[in-house]
């Protein structure tokens, strides 16, 4: 549903007031600077203490490299790795092997870090028109459209090098996996829903973690699948709701224009949603008190992100979506230790 009232409309304006960029071109200081504006600054820390151990010649490309793949912003691979790892407990009912958890871990970065090269080639005259994005090294020039496709090329290479070490049926639902993740980010340009997209590439290593642990995919496995989808349209809503203007004015499309001025009583109904998918899945699974206590913990953070971002401002959404990382933490705790007291 579309914005019904412009003075309902949220503005959404930058906290400093700076003028918005031309179409198509980055702003200078955007430009000249070395990652985008929301880097996080403890990761950009470690990464300027790992480059320094490189020669210097090839400290500017490899950061740009590592800007590409949002090592700078390990938030959105956290995302990803949490239900991978409820995933994999879930399906070995305890500890899953290390070997697996060693691959599904390093796949989960490799994979996130394929689809942020993959995405950053598709919006490249996208993201010179959104102050957030125009820092990106492919919208700054730092990194041409090739270099980004063969960045994407290598990294999807080397995750299905680790998936052959799984069985046949892990491998031929990766395949799966590496479509949904190329797909994404061209589904902004012609639907509403590409976060619905999005949650299921970054669900998709749900099945895979079944899979590889039990050489099936069991109802609770498709269950928690779209438990996932749920919270990735949740949080990559309230992600949305930053750029919500610039999006307009570029034409992307996203959940936060979709649902306009009905976005905070929607988002509310999909966390009840992934709530109750949630219980459905620890009752399936036969999960003691401290999952239950897990997901009272969840529902308290999804009403602390609620309250937050009432006013819409982008601080604060930008707030609520980093915080489902503690969201997923807490359920996979949740997991452990209600296995562990069986």
């Amino acid at each position: 549903m579309a914005p019904t009232s412009r003075k309902r409309q949220p503005r959404n304006l930058p906290a400093n007031n700076t003028p918005r960029p031309r179409p198509g071109v980055a702003p200078r200081s955007a430009r000249g600077s070395a990652q985008p504006s929301d880097s996080s600054t403890r990761a950009t820390r470690v990464l300027d203490w790992l480059l320094q151990q490189l020669p210097a010649p090839y400290r500017s490309k490899a950061r740009d490299y590592l800007v590409l793949t949002r090592m700078d912003r390990p938030i959105g691979a956290l995302l990803l790795l949490w239900p991978t790892w409820w995933a994999l407990w879930l399906a070995a009912a305890d500890f899953p092997p290390v070997k697996l958890l060693v691959i599904f871990t390093l796949g989960v970065f490799s994979m996130r870090a394929a689809g942020c090269a993959i995405n950053d080639f598709a919006d490249r005259k996208l993201d010179p028109q959104v102050a957030r994005t125009a820092g990106r090294p492919i919208a700054a020039g730092r990194v041409t459209p090739r270099e980004a496709l063969i960045v994407f090329a290598s990294l999807l290479v080397f995750s299905f090098i680790l998936v052959l070490f799984t069985n046949k049926l892990t491998i031929e639902l990766s395949f799966a996996g590496a479509a949904l993740a190329a797909l994404y980010p061209f589904t902004k340009r012609y639907t509403h829903l590409p976060q619905v997209v999005l949650g299921a590439a970054f669900g998709w290593s749900i099945p895979m973690a079944f899979a590889a642990v039990s050489n099936t995919v069991p109802a609770v496995g498709w269950l928690l699948f779209i438990a996932n989808i749920v919270w990735s349209v949740v949080y990559d809503t309230q992600y949305a709701m930053v750029d919500r203007d610039d999006d307009l004015k570029a034409g992307a499309k996203s959940t936060a224009i979709l649902f306009g001025d009905a976005d905070l009583p929607i988002l509310g109904i999909l966390m009840g949603t992934f709530l109750l998918a949630m219980l459905f899945v620890g009752q399936r699974a036969a999960l003691g008190w401290p999952y239950w206590l897990s997901l009272l913990v969840a529902a308290g953070l999804f009403g602390w992100q609620m309250w937050r971002i009432q006013g819409r401002e982008r601080d604060a959404c930008l707030w609520a979506f980093r915080n489902n990382n503690w969201l997923g933490m807490a359920l996979w705790i949740g997991i452990v230790l209600a296995l562990a007291v069986r």
